[in-house]
C-alpha cells in the first residue's frame, strides 16, 4: 500500500479543458496529448508479487509507440482489424492503443469466448492479426485465427509459444513485437495519431448476444470521444480531482471501454486493474477508488452480503444499521421529511454506520454508476441510505455506450436519469426509446439491412420501452422484444416481476414465462449462501447431497419436496406485493446458476433469455399441465 499512497499523492490531478474534446481528432492523440501534460504520473496499476505497481504516462506511451511500429513492421495495413482478447490489464491499453495508433481497428473479444466463439468474431469482422494474453486464452484464439480466413498473424503477450507453429497463422511474442527499432522515419506513431480522422473507425464492439448472434457495432473515435466529453460533464458534478478508476468489468464490453478505459485515459485518472471478482472487496479498501462502474448484479451481491453480515452481529449494531437504513430511505424519498430528532440521529448514524460502510469501500468513493442492466431501485435506494452513492445509467453498445445517467445533485433511482449532453431522446408511438446524438454508431459491420432497420432518419431504435418524466428523466421499462403477452390480453414486464423475486434473500436469479399462456411461471436460482445455511438446518447435507460444493448441493436439492416448499412461501410472499396478473402460479427450480460458463449469462453478467428458455423450455411448459 506504501508504493500505491505514495504514487498517488505525487499525482498532478486533472490537467485537461473541457475544450479539449472537441479538438481532439481520435483516441490515441487525446492519450498522447495527455501524456505530454504530466509524462511522470502514474496511470496504470497491476497487482505483482503481492504489490500494486505502477505503470506511468511515459512508460505506457512509449510502449504504445513501440508497439504500433511492431505492428507496422509486421504488416498490419490502415483499416485492417485485430482481435484483442485479454484480461483487464495495462496491456490491453497498451495493444489497443498502439492498434489505432497504427491505423488498425481494435476488435475486443470476450475472454470467456469459446474457440467457436472466437472463430465467428474472426471470420466476422475480417480480422488480419489477433492479439492474445495469455497460454491458457491462446489455446482457443489461436486454432480459431488458424482456421480464419483472413488471419494471418498473432501475437501472445505471456507465456510459452505453441511449439508447432499452426499453419497459415505467424506466432510472435509479445517482447519481439514491440522491441521493433524506431527506424529511419518511415512509421511516425505520433505523426500516425495526428493523422487519425475524428470519423475514422476506432473499433468494433460485439454486441453480447442476449438476443442472439453477436453483432459488430462499428464505432469511431469521434463517437467514443463525444461520450468521454458527456461523461466529463457527469464527473464535474462530483467535483473533478485527481481520480482514480478500479477497473472490473470486462474492457471488451463497450461500458468498461468507455466508461473504464477512453475517459480516464483522457482525464489522467489512475487506473487500477482487478484480479477478478474473489478479490474485489479486499481491491476496493487496497485501491481506494474515487469512481466505479459496474454492473446490477455486482450491487445485489454486495447488498447480501452486508445484509447476511449484519444479521449475525450483535443486537445493538443490527438495531443501529436498521435505523441507519430507515432514516436514510426518508431521506432519498424527501430530504425535508426528516424531524429535528431524526436529523439529530441521522447525524450520529454518519459516524456509527454510514462511516464504515464507506470504508468497505475504500472511504474515497465519490459514486459507483451502474450500467448494463436494469438496477433495481430498492437496491439503489438501500446504498443511498448507507451513504454510498449510486448512480443508474442507461446506454448500448450502439451508442458508445452512454445515453443518459442520474446525476449526483438529483438521483431519481427509478429512473436512469435525464440524457447526457448533446444526447436527444424520445418516445415513439409504439413507447420505444429513441436516441440521436454524436454517440450513435456508424453502424453494424456489413450488416446494412439490420443497420437501416436500427437507424431511421438519424435516430436509433434502442429497441427499449420506456417513458420520459416531466424533468427529463428517461425510465425503461423493458426490452421491446421481452415483453409477455398473456393470452387473456395483460401485458407484462417479465423484468419487473424478475425484480422482486431476486430481492428476496433466498433467490439469486430468476426468470419467468408466460408468454400467450394463461399466467406466469418461472425458474429460481436458490442464493448459494442462504442454499447452504438452509440445508444445514435441515440435515440435508448428508450423502444424499453429496460433498461437491455449492453448485453440487443446488443440483442435488432442485427436486427436494422440502426446498420447494420453502421457496413457494418466497413466491406467496413476492405474489402478494404485485398485481393479480403478475403472480407466479408455478416455478421449477434450476439446478445449477445461470452463469457465463454455461452460456446463460454474458459477461457482464445479463441473463441470455433465450439461452435459459432453450435449455428449461420444455420444464416450463410442463408447469402449466400441472
Amino acid at each position: 500500500m506504501a508504493l500505491a499512497t505514495t504514487a498517488r499523492r505525487e499525482a498532478v490531478g486533472p490537467d485537461f479543458a473541457h475544450d479539449d474534446y472537441d479538438r481532439w481528432e481520435s483516441i490515441p492523440q487525446a492519450f498522447f496529448d495527455v501524456v505530454a501534460r504530466a509524462p511522470d504520473a502514474p496511470q496504470l496499476w497491476a497487482k505483482h508479487d503481492g504489490r500494486w505497481q505502477p505503470l506511468t504516462r511515459a512508460e505506457v506511451a512509449e510502449r504504445v509507440r513501440a508497439l504500433a511500429r511492431g505492428l507496422h513492421r509486421l504488416g498490419l495495413q490502415p483499416g485492417e482489424r485485430v482481435v484483442l482478447v485479454a484480461e483487464n490489464r495495462p496491456e490491453f491499453v497498451i495493444a489497443d492503443l498502439a492498434i489505432m495508433t497504427a491505423g488498425g481497428i481494435t476488435v475486443p473479444a470476450y475472454t470467456t469466448n469459446t474457440e467457436a466463439d472466437h472463430l465467428h468474431v474472426l471470420e466476422d469482422s475480417g480480422a488480419a492479426f489477433a492479439v492474445v494474453s495469455t497460454k491458457e486464452l491462446a489455446q482457443r484464439v489461436l486454432p480459431a485465427a488458424a482456421r480464419a480466413t483472413h488471419c494471418r498473424t498473432a501475437i501472445q503477450i505471456e507465456g510459452e509459444l505453441p511449439t508447432q507453429q499452426p499453419a497459415h497463422l505467424d506466432v510472435y511474442p509479445w517482447s519481439a513485437a514491440i522491441q521493433a527499432p524506431a527506424g529511419n522515419g518511415a512509421f511516425d506513431p505520433d505523426t500516425a495519431a495526428q493523422a487519425l480522422a475524428r470519423d475514422a473507425t476506432a473499433c468494433f464492439i460485439y454486441t453480447s448476444g442476449t438476443g442472439g448472434a453477436p453483432k459488430g457495432v462499428v464505432l469511431s473515435h469521434g463517437n467514443i470521444l463525444s461520450n468521454c466529453k458527456m461523461a466529463y460533464h457527469l464527473l464535474t458534478s462530483f467535483g473533478l480531482g485527481d481520480e482514480v478508476f478500479l477497473s472490473f468489468l470486462p474492457l471488451s464490453h463497450s461500458y468498461e471501454h468507455t466508461a473504464g478505459q477512453c475517459f480516464p485515459l483522457t482525464i489522467g485518472a489512475q487506473i487500477y486493474y482487478s484480479r477478478g471478482v474473489e478479490h474485489l472487496s479486499t481491491e476496493l479498501q487496497e485501491v481506494q477508488p474515487t469512481v466505479m462502474t459496474a454492473v446490477p448484479r455486482l450491487y445485489e451481491s454486495f447488498q447480501q452480503r452486508i445484509l447476511r453480515g449484519i444479521e449475525k452481529a450483535p443486537a445493538h449494531r443490527r438495531k443501529l444499521f436498521h435505523k441507519t437504513v430507515e432514516l436514510g430511505r426518508k431521506r432519498y424519498h424527501d430530504p425535508g421529511a426528516l424531524t429535528l430528532v431524526e436529523r439529530l440521529q441521522n447525524a450520529v448514524l454518519d459516524r456509527l454506520v454510514r462511516r464504515q460502510v464507506a470504508a468497505r469501500f475504500g472511504g474515497r468513493l465519490k459514486g459507483m454508476v451502474s450500467g448494463g442492466a436494469a438496477l433495481d431501485p430498492e437496491v439503489g435506494i438501500f446504498f443511498h441510505a448507507l451513504g454510498v452513492r449510486v448512480l443508474q445509467g442507461y446506454g448500448q453498445t450502439e451508442t458508445s455506450p452512454v445515453v443518459a445517467c442520474n446525476p449526483p445533485g438529483k438521483c431519481k433511482l427509478h429512473t436512469v436519469g435525464p440524457p447526457l449532453p448533446d444526447v436527444t431522446v424520445r418516445i415513439a408511438e409504439d413507447g420505444e426509446l429513441l436516441v440521436h446524438g454524436p454517440n450513435v454508431m456508424q453502424g453494424y459491420w456489413e450488416l446494412p439491412e439490420q443497420t437501416a432497420a436500427t437507424i431511421k432518419d438519424g435516430w436509433l431504435h434502442t429497441g427499449d420501452l420506456g417513458a420520459i418524466d416531466e424533468e427529463g428523466y428517461v425510465q425503461i421499462t423493458d426490452r421491446k422484444k421481452d415483453i409477455v403477452v398473456l393470452s387473456g390480453g395483460d401485458t407484462l414486464s417479465p423484468a419487473r416481476v424478475e425484480g422482486f423475486l431476486t430481492r428476496q434473500p433466498e433467490i439469486a436469479q430468476a426468470m419467468v414465462y408466460g408468454d400467450r399462456r394463461p399466467h406466469l411461471v418461472a425458474i429460481l436460482v436458490p442464493d448459494g449462501e442462504w442454499l447452504a445455511d438452509w440445508a444445514k438446518r435441515h440435515a440435508k447435507t448428508g450423502d444424499k447431497t453429496g460433498s461437491g460444493g455449492a453448485d453440487q448441493l443446488m443440483a442435488n436439492l432442485a427436486e427436494d419436496t422440502d426446498l420447494r416448499a420453502e421457496l413457494d412461501r418466497v413466491v406467496h410472499r413476492v405474489n402478494q406485493e404485485i398485481s393479480q396478473s403478475e403472480k407466479v402460479r408455478r416455478f421449477v427450480i434450476a439446478p445449477a446458476p445461470f452463469t457465463v460458463d454455461n452460456d446463460m449469462m454474458t459477461p457482464t453478467l445479463k441473463v441470455r433469455r433465450h439461452k435459459v428458455k432453450e435449455r428449461y423450455q420444455e420444464n416450463l411448459e410442463a408447469l402449466y399441465g400441472r
